[in-house]
């Protein structure tokens, strides 16, 4: 428990863009992904987190192309896909443009007719009738037994291939929680002297934060949705925001995701009007690491199926790719507004409307300022009267020049936001 795990560099201002391959593109492959990178560069994005690219069972299939969470190899791609090859070159031309790749890692569970399922049976739980069997009521996958060191050695051995074989740069670890935390451990202790790596877990157990470099922000996705229900009021997001108690570390914050977006609707559907609003201060917010799902730049605005083929219904227009550019560039390139940096304060402004949430962010005299009209209501006209504003501050969306001291007002119309940077 004493290693203290040092970020990659890279990820200081890093932001990460989630890639549905099956459903991002007509054909659903490597070789047609290949084709939007430097789209994807061009708006900002970093890092490049793939869903399982891995094989997918047949047994229990859920629908008729499966989940990608449920795997029957952890070292072969998806032929849907195409294979490692194509995979291969996919990452060097990310790396090419300077961006990051890390693909999703199953570790909790395969599919049930996994190839270890044949030649290594040992390697799975079993129940009293000797079968085997998933704790949490999933369908389609059967848990892996922690118990067997020959079984962790094996599933290091696949991680390790996909580091050395295809160059990716980490992994983002599903359900991490359910697979113990020394096995995370000494898979970053090993795989880490291989190559270092960006690690990202799916998962909010304060246990975990001492292993990766970044965890979900789920709670503060539902504290989102509360919100623009009505259950909560201004006090209780910000409640929401407090770090929590001994950790400071990163987290990703994010207004969709593959889970969210098929099974509880679009950004749109559970956020209503606040969605951008709530978008900026996931890219803004401290110690956050904006995380995007394929399409929200589109804006893609309906379900996506989960087990069949159903691609985002690209327009050739994504009217909100300017918007998530100068979030992620802002991110990336701002000095204030980089993770892990203790010479970073983040200083909450109050406005004389109740309505507006507003915080600044300092790094000496640079400076980031972000002002959201969390509220239907328009019009509204307000000071910050704590702000301590002094000088040229340019409008982040806009790219304009402004002029600013401790009496400037501001004015805001319903569910609208502001970003200036110094």
């Amino acid at each position: 428990m004493d290693e203290k795990f040092i970020p990659v560099d890279w990820a200081a201002g890093a932001n990460i863009y989630e890639v549905n391959l099956r459903q991002y593109t007509t054909e659903g492959t490597f070789e047609a992904f290949a084709k939007e990178l430097p789209r994807l560069k061009h708006m900002g994005v970093h890092i490049l987190w793939f869903m399982p690219i891995t094989p997918i069972s047949v047994k229990q299939r859920q629908g008729s192309l499966g989940s990608y969470y449920a795997c029957s190899s952890y070292t072969q791609t998806n032929p849907e896909f195409g294979g490692i090859e194509q995979f291969k070159l996919l990452v060097q031309g990310a790396h090419d443009l300077g961006m990051k790749v890390i693909i999703d890692w199953v570790a909790n569970h395969t599919g049930w007719d996994h190839e270890w399922t044949q030649a290594k049976p040992h390697f799975y739980k079993k129940n009293d009738l000797g079968e085997f069997y998933d704790s949490n009521g999933w369908k389609d996958v059967i848990d892996l037994d922690y118990n067997n060191p020959e079984m962790r050695e094996a599933l290091l051995s696949a991680m390790r291939f996909w580091v050395e074989e295809t160059g990716i740069d980490g992994f983002r670890c599903d359900m991490a929680h359910l697979v113990p935390i020394d096995f995370w451990r000494s898979a970053r202790l090993s795989l880490d002297n291989t190559k270092k790596l960006f690690w990202l877990a799916e998962t909010e157990e304060q246990a975990y934060f001492q292993v990766f470099d970044a965890v979900y922000a789920w709670q503060f996705l539902h504290t989102m949705e509360a919100y623009w229900k009505k259950e909560i009021n201004m006090h209780g997001l910000e409640d929401a925001l407090k770090p929590d108690a001994g950790h400071h570390g990163v987290k990703a914050f994010f207004t969709s995701n593959h889970d969210e977006n098929s099974h509880s609707g679009s950004e749109y559907e559970r956020l209503g009007d606040a969605a951008k609003p709530f978008a900026v201060l996931c890219a803004t917010w401290q110690n956050a690491i904006p995380l995007v799902y394929s399409g929200q730049e589109l804006p893609n605005k309906r379900r996506l199926a989960f087990f069949e083929k159903d691609p985002i219904q690209w327009t050739g227009t994504n009217t909100l790719e300017q918007f998530y550019r100068a979030l992620l560039t802002l991110k990336r390139e701002h000095p204030a507004m980089q993770n892990g940096d203790p010479g970073i304060t983040l200083t909450r402004l109050y406005a004389s409307s109740a309505n507006i949430f507003a915080f600044k962010r300092s790094k000496g005299d640079r400076e980031v300022v972000v002002i959201l009209n969390l509220s239907a209501s328009g019009r509204q006209r307000f000071l910050l009267p704590e702000a301590s504003l002094s000088g040229t501050y340019t409008g982040a969306f806009s790219g304009i020049p402004y002029y600013f001291d401790e009496n400037v007002s501001f004015e805001l119309q319903a569910w609208d936001y502001l970003v200036y940077y110094k």
